[in-house]
């Protein structure tokens, strides 16, 4: 989904790495496991365990609880919850645990951002701005999506690539809770929150559709979910890059109409 970055940046300096000495060290030794990845269908390069993936995971969503406000409304914690036990039941991850949340608003009281995420480990989190906006076909799909990402383990390889092995560390709690861990923290929680790659984003679409059919739900409420997401993100105004890496809300909805086998329209070829 498309999301809004955090605004709390660190001091980029401190989490510049440099890449060839990074991946000399993990190739020659015992952290690098080259797995095959249930969601890409390809063997993956990993350097981190689940383990410490579901680590992460804890630690990021204490994060994300002290810059979001989490929702306790009886309503729309069931609602969340009962679609997201049938997706967990039927998902290709089994070894981790999945825990969905509903977010009313952000520190600065933001209320209306339409949006939802993932976070390793098998955090989901939606806002209510946009659950409010769904059926219950559009949220499974949304919910679908977020899996997706985790199942295919996006953010891991996202912040393999960003943090490097050693903030890695800081970011799943090994290390002590001091300034150092704060930072990790903050920076992998603004980089799940930026966004994903075209490849990734269209990954995970696939996987929902693959899901919504496997529930005998309507996949092409997948398709719905993204038409009142661009008409949302038509009334702001997006410069043209034809190098943009995170795909148009109308690249995702012709690429889930692709992956249906359904037709494609004029209006599907422009961004």
């Amino acid at each position: 989904m498309i999301a809004k970055v955090i605004h709390r940046f660190i001091k980029p300096d401190i989490f510049i790495c440099y890449p060839l000495s990074v991946i000399c060290y993990l190739l020659f030794s015992s952290c690098v496991n080259t797995e095959y990845n249930v969601g890409t269908h390809r063997q993956d390069i990993i350097f981190y365990s689940t383990e410490k993936e579901i680590a992460m995971g804890q630690a990021i969503s204490k994060e994300v609880e002290k810059q979001m406000k989490i929702s306790n409304n009886p309503y729309d914690i069931e609602r969340v919850n009962k679609i997201g036990k049938k997706i967990v039941d039927i998902c290709d991850r089994k070894e981790i645990s999945y825990y969905f949340y509903v977010i009313t608003g952000d520190e600065k009281g933001d209320t209306d951002d339409k949006n939802a995420f993932s976070v390793p480990g098998g955090y989901v989190y939606i806002y209510k701005a946009l659950l409010d906006d769904l059926n219950d076909d559009e949220l499974a799909f949304v919910l679908c999506h977020e899996v997706g990402h985790i199942v295919s383990r996006h953010v891991i390889k996202k912040l393999q690539a960003a943090m490097g092995y050693n903030l890695l560390i800081l970011a799943s709690g090994a290390a002590s809770h001091d300034g150092q861990f704060t930072q990790g923290l903050s920076f992998a929680l603004a980089q799940i929150m930026a966004a994903y790659s075209r490849e990734d984003e269209f990954n995970a679409d696939e996987i929902a559709v693959k899901y919504m059919q496997t529930l005998k739900l309507n996949p092409k409420a997948g398709i719905d979910v993204m038409e009142k997401l661009y008409k949302e993100n038509k009334k702001k105004l997006y410069p043209i890059s034809y190098f943009r890496t995170h795909p148009y809300t109308a690249q995702r909805i012709a690429h889930i109409k692709e992956t249906l086998h359904l037709p494609l329209d004029v209006a599907d070829y422009i961004n």
